[in-house]
């Protein structure tokens, strides 16, 4: 258990170079709308997503009401669902607390290295749960105090400091690895650009999900449609082209 916790810890190690400025983000804004520092805390702590964070933090300082806030939260989240699918066939054996767990510290760094590593075979199947767990537990750690940081050094930190860059970057250093093959690029294509156009239409927090299922969608066919053509045969004899 210890070692595949240690073995997980030490994959998302690299995670942090963009985890650590995206907490600092998330502590700096409760504090910019007049928020304390047990309000950045509690949104990191009970929320643990970064983008979820930002908007309900939005909503409230917006006079918004909590349930509004709670629902636009949910919105942006529902991403995990596709992720938990994706996870289910290599987790589900596992015992109901250790997936509460998983399912706690899953985030979309954690998933994404994980299940390329697990879809790889490069892994003892009856650690995977613990490799999750070590792999969350680290990134929880350092967004716990990334915001914690952020709240308290917020007004000091210079404006031109490029926090929010952070944001980008961290799913910019998932996506590229992932795109090892033509139905993963289709994918990667259809999803940004349906995300895009879903949310210059107006679809706000939901262009995300639209994004992910129209690349869903379209990496599935992409696979199907080489499956048929299947793989190519030998060069035809030059007498035969004659």
């Amino acid at each position: 258990m210890k070692s595949e916790m240690r073995a997980g810890a030490a994959s998302m190690a690299p995670m942090l170079i963009g985890v650590i400025p995206f907490g600092l983000v998330a502590g700096t804004t409760p504090a910019a709308v007049g928020m304390d520092v047990w309000d950045a805390l509690g949104f990191s702590i009970i929320l643990f997503a970064g983008a979820s964070q930002l908007a309900a933090i939005d909503v409230l300082s917006r006079d918004g009401s909590a349930l509004l806030a709670a629902v636009v939260a949910w919105t942006i989240n529902l991403r995990m669902l596709l992720y938990s699918a994706s996870l289910a066939p290599y987790l589900a054996h596992e015992p109901l607390r250790r997936r509460l767990m998983a399912s706690y510290v899953m985030v979309d760094q954690n998933y994404a290295i994980c299940v390329t590593r697990w879809r790889e075979g490069k892994d003892d199947p009856k650690g995977r749960a613990w490799f999750f767990i070590g792999g969350g537990l680290l990134l929880w750690s350092a967004w716990q105090l990334a915001t914690l940081a952020g709240s308290l050094l917020g007004s000091t930190l210079p404006e031109e400091l490029p926090l929010d860059f952070a944001v980008p970057l961290v799913f910019l250093v998932l996506l590229i690895p992932a795109i090892n093959s033509r139905p993963a690029a289709v994918a990667a294509v259809v999803g940004g650009g349906a995300t895009v156009v879903g949310y210059e239409a107006g679809a706000g927090s939901l262009s995300i999900v639209c994004g992910a299922v129209s690349g869903i969608i379209a990496g599935t066919l992409a696979e199907l449609a080489l499956d048929k053509r299947g793989p190519a045969g030998p060069p035809a004899p030059l007498e035969d082209l004659s």
